[in-house]
């Protein structure tokens, strides 16, 4: 049987959140990588190039976002 891909966790991020980095300050698995910085002053959406988590740049955080 072939393994499904696991879905993408998208985690939205307001400006005063900024630097933002992965795994993210209120992660589960906080240690599950070594840190790394994204980069969302320069683009509005980027990825953890460890888990590829997409970090999206928002003015304001949607009620669906999937930050715990």
């Amino acid at each position: 049987m072939m393994k499904q891909p696991k879905p993408q966790a998208v985690i939205e991020v307001t400006k005063d959140e900024l630097p933002m980095h992965c795994p993210a300050p209120n992660a589960d698995l906080w240690n599950s990588h070594p840190r790394v910085f994204i980069p969302l002053e320069d683009t509005p959406e980027a990825s953890c190039s460890y888990c590829g988590t997409v970090y999206k740049l928002v003015d304001k955080k949607s009620s669906n976002s999937s930050e715990k």
